[in-house]
């Protein structure tokens, strides 16, 4: 692996971190959202993550070896019900449906890719001094 795919990986494991902090950011937003029916209910968020890698003499992905976002899924997991007939949203039956979002499980996530955000960018760092040091040689 040459020092210039390093930036590549690093930047996409960085892109696909970026897109797991912006879907927790929009899972904790709607935490406390309610909706009339549990189709309408919000659902969490989560990024799907594929690894890329380039196999010797393949032209058949252009990025090279990294981290590729596939998508977003929506979890499957129940959407909770609590009886509040005052709520102008509630069903006829007096029902609000709340979003399946949990905010721990929100917040571990939020950690890890913020962890994970800032192990690349030491990556890419790393890489850089390396170079600059391999460059320096040569004066």
């Amino acid at each position: 692996m040459s020092l210039f795919s390093i930036f590549n990986v690093a930047g996409s494991g960085m892109a696909a971190q970026s897109t797991r902090l912006n879907t927790v950011a929009s899972n904790l937003a709607n935490a406390d959202s309610v909706a009339s029916t549990p189709e309408a209910a919000y659902r969490s968020r989560q990024p799907l993550f594929a690894a890329v890698q380039k196999q010797l003499g393949s032209q058949a992905v252009d990025n090279g070896q990294g981290v590729q976002v596939l998508g977003v899924t929506e979890s499957q997991a129940a959407i909770p019900s609590r009886y509040e007939p005052g709520n102008p949203l509630a069903n006829a039956d007096g029902y609000v449906f709340s979003s399946n979002v949990n905010p721990v499980d929100e917040l571990v996530n939020m950690i890890s890719a913020s962890r994970s955000y800032q192990n690349n960018v030491e990556v890419m760092n790393s890489t850089r001094q390396l170079m600059q040091k391999t460059l320096d040689l040569g004066k």
